[in-house]
Formats: C-alpha cells, sequence, structure tokens
C-alpha cells in the first residue's frame, strides 16, 4: 500500500522536504501564538455555533459529492437550477428508499425482542456473579462514604421526557432544513464564489493558487466520498448476505447498518462488531453459533477496510493515522454522531489547504501520512 502511496506523495506540495528542500518554518514566536489564539477561537465559536456549522459542513459535503453529476448535467444544457433539484431529488429518493426499506426490518426485530431477551440472560449467566458482587462493593462504598445507596434509578418525569424528544426533533429538522436550503443554492450557484475569489486576489500567482486548491479540494473530496460511498454500498451487501446465510433475521436491515456505520471510521465498525455479537446472542441458542455474525462482519471489514480501500484512497491522499483517530474522538466531541461523521472530510480539507499555503505547508506535511 505504501509503494502505491508514494507516487501521490511526491505530487503533492509537502513533499519537498522528501526531496531534500526543508520546508520553511515561521520564525516569529507571536505570529505563532496569534494563530494559535486564533485556532482556539475559531474552534470555541464552531462549539457554540453546532446548530448552524453542522449543517453548513454537510451542505459543503454533500454538494462536493453531487457535484460530478451536477456538472455531467450542466454540460448536457440543463439550467443550473434544474440540475441542482434534479441531483437532490436523486439524493432524496436514496435515502427514502434506505429507510423505507429498513423501517419494517427494524419493527419486526423490535417487535421480537422481548421474546429474545431470557436467551440474551441465559447466555450472560456466567457473568451474572461478577456484576452482582461489583454492585454489591458499590453499594458498601456509597454507604462508606455517606451516599443513600439506591438500585432503582431516577425517575424521569413525563413531560421532561416528552420535552427533550420534542427538543431533539425539532433540532434534527431544523438542521435538515438548513442544509437542504443550502445545499440547493451552493448547487444552483456553481463556481460563483471561486470566480469571485480570483478577481479580487491581487497577484496572478495567488490567483492560480487560489484555483488549483480548489480544485484539488473538489477533486479528492469527491473521489473521497464517492469511493466511500460505493465500498460501504458493498460492504453493505456482503454484510446481507452473510447475515442470510448465516440464518439471522431480516439481513436487509443488518446490511443497511453496517452500510451506515461503515462511514465512521474505526468507531463505526468496532460499534458494528459489538452490535452484531449483542444480536447474536438474542438470536441463537448456542455461543458458536451467536459468534458467527460478529466474525462475518469482521472479515468483511478486514477485508474492505485494510485491504480495498486503502489502496484506491491512498491514491488521492493520505492522512496520519493517528490524527484520523484524535479528529474522530475531537469531533465527536464537539458536535457528537455528526462531527464523527464529518471528522475524516475536514481533515483532509485541512491538510489540502496548508499543503496550497505556504506559512501553513509545515502542519500540512504533519498531516500527511
Amino acid at each position: 500500500m505504501r509503494q502505491k502511496a508514494e507516487p501521490a506523495a511526491r505530487a503533492r506540495p509537502d513533499a519537498e522536504a522528501e526531496d531534500g528542500e526543508a520546508i520553511a518554518l515561521p520564525q516569529d514566536t507571536r505570529v505563532v501564538l496569534l494563530a494559535c489564539i486564533f485556532t482556539l477561537m475559531a474552534f470555541y465559536t464552531l462549539y457554540f455555533a453546532a446548530e448552524l456549522a453542522v449543517p453548513l459542513c454537510f451542505a459543503l459535503l454533500l454538494k462536493l459529492l453531487l457535484t460530478p453529476g451536477y456538472r455531467v448535467l450542466t454540460r448536457w444544457h440543463v439550467p443550473a437550477p434544474i440540475a441542482a433539484l434534479v441531483m437532490m431529488a436523486l439524493l432524496g429518493a436514496l435515502l427514502y428508499g434506505i429507510g423505507y426499506g429498513i423501517a419494517g426490518p427494524a419493527s419486526d426485530w423490535f417487535g421480537k425482542l422481548p421474546q429474545s431477551l431470557p436467551r440474551f440472560e441465559e447466555h450472560l449467566s456466567l457473568l451474572r456473579a461478577p456484576v452482582e458482587r461489583l454492585f454489591h462493593l458499590l453499594g458498601q462504598l456509597q454507604s462508606a462514604t455517606g451516599r443513600r445507596a439506591s438500585g432503582a434509578a431516577p425517575a424521569i418525569q413525563g413531560s421532561a421526557l416528552a420535552g427533550y424528544l420534542f427538543s431533539g426533533t425539532r433540532s434534527i429538522l431544523t438542521g435538515f432544513g438548513i442544509t437542504t436550503l443550502l445545499l440547493f443554492f451552493m448547487l444552483a450557484a456553481g463556481d460563483i464564489f471561486m470566480r469571485k475569489l480570483v478577481e479580487i486576489l491581487p497577484s496572478f500567482g495567488d490567483k492560480k493558487r487560489a484555483v488549483e486548491m480548489s480544485r484539488e479540494i473538489e477533486q479528492n473530496i469527491s473521489a473521497y466520498l464517492v469511493t466511500i460511498t460505493i465500498m460501504n454500498a458493498l460492504v453493505g451487501l456482503a454484510t446481507f448476505a452473510s447475515m442470510w446465510a448465516i440464518g439471522l433475521e431480516n439481513p436487509v436491515l443488518w446490511g443497511a447498518v453496517a452500510f451506515i456505520l461503515n462511514y465512521v471510521l474505526i468507531l463505526g465498525p468496532l460499534t458494528g462488531l459489538v452490535m452484531f455479537f449483542a444480536v447474536g446472542l438474542l438470536t441463537f441458542p448456542t455461543l458458536l453459533h451467536a459468534a458467527l455474525p460478529p466474525a462475518a462482519y469482521f472479515a468483511i471489514h478486514l477485508i474492505e477496510g485494510e485491504t480495498v480501500t486503502p489502496l484506491l484512497v491512498a491514491r488521492r491522499f493520505t492522512l496520519n493515522p493517528v490524527l484520523v483517530i484524535g479528529s474522530l474522538i475531537f469531533w465527536d466531541w464537539m458536535w457528537g454522531i455528526p462531527g464523527a461523521l464529518l471528522a475524516v472530510p475536514l481533515l483532509a480539507t485541512t491538510k489540502i489547504v496548508c499543503d496550497h499555503v505556504r506559512p501553513l505547508m509545515p502542519v500540512g506535511h504533519f498531516l500527511g501520512g
């Protein structure tokens, strides 16, 4: 994989250090401190402006995902607003089809869940004694510190729960509406912002650098999103086929779940592994049979995540794997699940921008794989 990734790395500006030319580091300490303060202020603003920042980031990513199809339609002399509506309609139909396809199986599975709980408890009977001992020790610690031990969870008022659910639903609908509106106007506007930026830049070199950076971001991120989407769809199909062969009920549901979880690198597959093991315990009578779903899911992910996808993505860019993990954790803390979905594209975009701005080239080199 490294042999295939090296040619792509040589084409990037951060490869200057590999050719013997040292990357110029900033010499003024005040500039570095001001940059750090600006970065902290930017993250502080993004944290508190999540209701606007998250829909904006999703709209930008969806624009990059739909741009290739949009350009094909405009080359066929389709008006820009109609081309934007067509691409958004196709995306909406795809999302609706996925939701409609898994709604029925999910409802059936959750309906059968109460009958499966005794089997789950039977499988976990070996852990019952250690868990009871742990709770007994916790009760003793609470008594020793003067706190009242209580085995019951605090009651949740019905009105408070209803208000929480209503607030969450309203936030999701608001974010979806903002994303849809921004996505339409971004697609319909085309390259207007890039043209305006080129017009106001003072020198020809700056104009050329801005166009190259914009094209690289669009090509690399679009190719990354399309590649990952295709690979996730293949993972979903492979999961559907393997779960059907194993005999797990509602294989369509588990294929769709695998497709969605694979968008979150590392954390998504780990979550899927635990989930498939729990589903196996709820479904099958023996531990050996219950271990088959997570084993099949792990094998599929091992082939896709460690072999196929890295070879395809490395042609576009390579990222520091440690920083990928750190980015996932950081953006999940900042914005929750939407942040985890946006973490890798944001990191890749940051690297491309840093590679084309000379004062930021050391940062781009540090982000590289």
